[in-house]
């Protein structure tokens, strides 16, 4: 099964320390580019997480978001740095003294930074949590982008089935269109005064077939529905491929136009060219 480049998904993890949320989406792009957003005490989870993300996806732009939420009963406790806070008082009262003016404001003292810290936490335990969040949120997300790659898949498979009705289309048409084509010719030579040339009407049929025959080009479609079919029961990061297989597509189809004889002929281009479209603007969005 292909994988989609769309995705989206959203974890919780509850704690004693607190509460955090993963947050996953990514939409199609051409290589994988990550983009990170982590509350501070936690950027040097980046280097990780970036490469967690790289061994399990190929293809995307991928945002990742981190919320986290101290405990109620952690944020109040407080600890005072009592020799800091010392140092700050004994500069106030020294600068108060040399100024002679001023008043030592102790809640200034207090916002000081490092005055007051909440209580120490184990952030090695809380990191080895939120790193085990992020895997099961990764692992909601791949599940996500394998669902809309099934959807894709299914897509797909309908459009090649419709390509292949219109080769089948042309190939039934073609003895018709090219016994037209011949009698046409022998009319408009037999309108010519004198002895024609058998030989040479021959020669002029052989020459028109070879301009007509779409027969090289019914092949190579068949051949690229069947190769199409293996990529997608392939599975995985197929999108490259698949987008290349598209463009092959497209070739034999501007070819068949082309060549069109007949309203049939020229009407089973115009539809696969349509299809083709359909399921290159699916494609995009595979991996």
């Amino acid at each position: 099964m292909i994988q989609s480049m769309t995705a989206y998904a959203r974890i919780e993890h509850k704690a004693q320390w607190g509460t955090a949320s993963w947050e996953i989406r990514s939409v199609n792009q051409r290589f994988l580019e990550t983009y990170l957003r982590l509350p501070e005490q936690f950027r040097s989870f980046e280097p990780v997480l970036r490469d967690r993300l790289r061994k399990r996806l190929n293809r995307g732009k991928v945002e990742v978001n981190l919320r986290y939420e101290i405990a109620d009963d952690n944020s109040k406790e407080l600890q005072l740095n009592k020799e800091l806070a010392k140092q700050l008082l004994e500069a106030a009262t020294w600068l108060k003294q040399e100024a002679n003016q001023g008043e030592l404001n102790l809640t200034d003292v207090l916002k000081w930074p490092g005055v007051l810290a909440s209580a120490e936490q184990d952030m090695d335990a809380i990191g080895a949590d939120l790193l085990k969040a992020f895997d099961n949120a990764v692992d909601q997300f791949i599940e996500a982008r394998g669902r809309e790659g099934s959807a894709i898949e299914q897509m797909l498979s309908t459009r090649l089935d419709g390509i292949m009705e219109q080769v089948a289309i042309v190939r039934e048409h073609m003895p018709t269109v090219m016994q037209y084509q011949r009698e046409k010719l022998t009319n408009r030579l037999a309108e010519v005064k004198g002895e024609l040339d058998p030989a040479r009407i021959e020669q002029e049929m052989v020459l028109l077939a070879q301009k007509q025959d779409v027969a090289e080009e019914m092949d190579r479609l068949e051949a690229h529905v069947t190769e199409t079919r293996r990529i997608l029961s392939k599975g995985g990061a197929q999108g490259r491929r698949l987008d290349f297989m598209m463009q092959e597509f497209n070739r034999e189809s501007n070819t068949l136009a082309s060549k069109s004889i007949s309203s049939e002929v020229t009407a089973a281009a115009v539809e696969m060219k349509v299809l083709i479209e359909q399921m290159r603007e699916q494609i995009q969005n595979a991996e």
